[in-house]
């Protein structure tokens, strides 16, 4: 009985913690642009185009 002393109260911050965390993920806008990612990576920027070109072959 003594055990769920602590353990109930370390899993309720743990609990509160990932709360906290995600919120914070949505005030900081990691959730508003969910499709630019996957479409982003099919397009090749003009900077990675220079690079390969630099490289010795």
């Amino acid at each position: 009985m003594s055990l769920l002393l602590f353990l109930i109260p370390i899993a309720l911050g743990l609990g509160a913690l990932g709360l906290g965390a995600f919120l914070w993920s949505l005030k900081s806008g990691q959730y508003d642009d969910l499709d630019g990612a996957a479409v982003r990576i099919l397009f090749d920027d003009e900077e990675s185009l220079k690079r390969s070109d630099r490289r010795p072959r």
